[in-house]
């Protein structure tokens, strides 16, 4: 899926108005700040804001909306003798290297900012489903199996707190993302039943 100028142009305003709220929820709160603080801040008009979010809340705890599609596509072009987990696993160290290997700080910033409103969990969770739904989906195509049955709904899951726990990490040391996603992954692909030799530091 080739992304077009206008496809870029209105993921840069959404990005930009992330982080926008983000900074200002963490220096002033969130409930001190105003749309049109972030608005002014994003170099955008309110209306503008509001054709992306519903408000704040939204602006804080909602993830990218095309993060599932790009995933699934992501998913649905590896070749075909890759196994699911493996299709699963290059996707998404492709996703982090192009979306979100400099957003540590921003990552840090959102961490704080629902570290202090936890009423926000419930959207961030909610957020997570709906792009956990396109992985089910591209897995479960790949395998030959129903969307509703276990291997491509617990493959997802699992690799989803592998993913938590990858940027857990990443807030406390400084690696790349993509490595510790990496080592994630692997203790996943491994199986859990024992121990591992060695643990990254």
């Amino acid at each position: 899926m080739t992304e077009t100028l206008r496809d870029r142009k209105k993921r840069q305003t959404r990005q930009a108005l992330v982080r926008a709220t983000l900074r200002l929820a963490a220096e002033k709160g969130l409930d001190h700040v105003t749309v049109e603080e972030i608005s002014t801040a994003a170099d955008v008009s309110t209306r503008t804001f509001f054709n992306y979010f519903q408000g704040k809340d939204e602006a804080v705890a909602s993830s990218d909306p095309e993060a599932g599609p790009r995933l699934r596509d992501r998913i649905r072009n590896q070749p075909a003798q890759h196994t699911p987990f493996e299709a699963l696993k290059k996707a998404l160290l492709d996703e982090v290297a192009d979306e979100l290997t400099e957003d540590r700080d921003l990552w840090l910033l959102r961490k704080q900012v629902i570290g202090q409103h936890p009423e926000l969990l419930a959207k961030v969770f909610a957020s997570g489903e709906l792009a956990e739904r396109h992985l089910v989906a591209a897995i479960a195509e790949r395998s030959g199996l129903a969307e509703t049955d276990t291997y491509p709904m617990m493959l997802t899951a699992a690799t989803g707190a592998a993913f938590r726990v990858a940027m857990a990490r990443w807030a406390c040391v400084e690696r790349p993302l993509g490595e510790l996603l990496g080592e994630a992954l692997d203790v996943l692909g491994a199986g859990l039943s024992e121990v591992p030799t060695q643990g990254g530091s």
